[in-house]
């Protein structure tokens, strides 16, 4: 892809991305008013799992508390429950308890606004941090997953081996005005049209700038 293409690809994507449903973290964030604790806990949940269970998920677990330190007084037992069959949720609620522990002694009870506070907690990586920051605290933030980091170097955009590597890649070529709304465009881009295994790229608009890189077998 050259550089300039990627101006005409956000704007693409802009008009494609009304077609396909929004991520479950976005829609939590709109629900909760861009609460910064419901935002972590639900990206929490999402992590190798799918949005629809997320939902389902969040929604079950954030009946029984939306604070830190509700979700304390709720049994682990209870939170593994709640967010059953979300992977590793057994995990999940460990992590839940640990990181509103931390919430309540280290912080006041409040989801700190930087990335490096964020990734002291329990379970929260890079993706999940730069979420929070974007989402909840509406501060500049590149979150990378896995969708991100394929369709960025299948793109021909970046070339990078992993997702961190794809992150600090696009915090230096990524103009800054789309840093906040990347993820947002690239992840149902990636459900939809760019899957992992043959992408449709028959049915793509954006064909004409990827270079396809890494693709054997499309649609």
């Amino acid at each position: 892809m050259k550089d300039h293409n990627i101006d005409a690809c956000i704007r693409i994507l802009k008009r494609e991305v009304r077609r396909w449903q929004e991520p479950i973290v976005g829609v939590v964030a709109k629900a909760s008013r861009r609460d910064p604790f419901q935002i972590l806990i639900s990206t929490v949940l999402s992590l190798r799992t799918k949005d629809q269970t997320t939902a389902e998920a969040s929604a079950r677990l954030f009946r029984l508390a939306t604070t830190p330190e509700a979700m304390l007084k709720v049994p682990r037992r209870t939170i593994e429950r709640a967010i059953y069959p979300v992977g590793f949720y057994r995990t999940k609620a460990r992590h839940i308890h640990a990181i509103c522990r931390d919430l309540l002694t280290r912080y006041g009870g409040r989801v700190p606004d930087t990335i490096e506070e964020l990734l002291t907690l329990k379970g929260v990586g890079r993706k999940t941090a730069n979420l929070v920051v974007t989402l909840g605290f509406r501060k500049p933030g590149i979150c990378v997953d896995i969708h991100v980091h394929r369709i960025s170097n299948r793109w021909g955009y970046i070339r990078t081996k992993t997702p961190e590597q794809s992150e600090q890649a696009l915090r230096r070529k990524l103009p800054r005005r789309y840093w906040m709304i990347y993820n947002d465009l690239l992840v149902p881009f990636g459900q939809n049209v760019c899957t992992p295994v043959s992408p449709r790229c028959s049915q793509c608009r954006l064909a004409r700038y990827c270079e396809r890189v890494g693709v054997v077998k499309s649609r």
